[in-house]
């Protein structure tokens, strides 16, 4: 026996009975606000990112965030690092030859690049242009981002305002699909409110900021 008319109309009646029944329509609210705004975003910043597990250290340029680099312990003491900056740090895996992420399960440190930084929760916006393996941002065991000093922003509203900004030159959404906001290494805390750092991810993250970025 065929049913489908009964089926079909029975799906018809629910879905009136939703819009029959459904919130009336509201209008988005405004973004045109007076968001929230610091008077020393770069200070916010790295306050932020300490309070959520991390460290940002402030350097004049990139002389500066190579030495500061190589200062850092877990630097030192990493036998494979993974730098996505050509001019950055060690390189000792090429991904190019890199078939699957799983191969970079033993990476230390891995050096990228952050596009923006946000005063308001210390987060990093990371771009996904030029990265051949997404992974390597949660794989290895510390992360390190490099970003300008220019590119700190007080709040996510300015920073979502950046991103999707064609003319601005901080615009990265253009050139990739994807990309994500970074803040803090990773972490998880249970109802006995034991935390636990790394816990699927990276077990430290360090930002450095550089007042004088490379002009290239």
């Amino acid at each position: 026996m065929n049913t489908l008319p009964e089926t079909a109309s029975s799906k018809q009646a629910i879905l009136q009975q939703v819009r029959q029944n459904g919130p009336p329509a509201t209008e988005l609210p405004s973004l045109e606000e007076d968001w929230i705004r610091y008077e020393d975003p770069c200070a916010q910043f790295m306050e932020m990112v300490q309070q959520v597990g991390g460290q940002a250290i402030r350097v004049k340029d990139r002389q500066a965030s190579h030495a500061c680099l190589a200062e850092l312990e877990i630097y030192q003491q990493a036998k494979k690092v993974v730098s996505l900056l050509p001019d950055m740090g060690r390189i000792d895996v090429d991904l190019g030859q890199v078939a699957r992420s799983h191969e970079l399960e033993d990476v230390d440190v891995t050096i990228a690049r952050g596009e923006l930084a946000v005063a308001e929760n210390g987060a990093v916006w990371v771009s996904g242009a030029n990265l051949e393996h997404r992974a390597i941002l949660f794989l290895c065991q510390h992360l390190v981002l490099v970003v300008s000093l220019s590119a700190v922003v007080h709040n996510m509203h300015q920073a979502y305002d950046r991103l999707t900004d064609q003319t601005d030159q901080h615009s990265i959404l253009s050139s990739s699909s994807y990309g994500l906001f970074i803040s803090g290494p990773s972490k998880t805390a249970d109802i006995e409110q034991s935390l636990v750092i790394g816990a699927q991810g990276p077990r430290s993250l360090t930002v450095l900021l550089e007042e004088y970025p490379p002009t290239a």
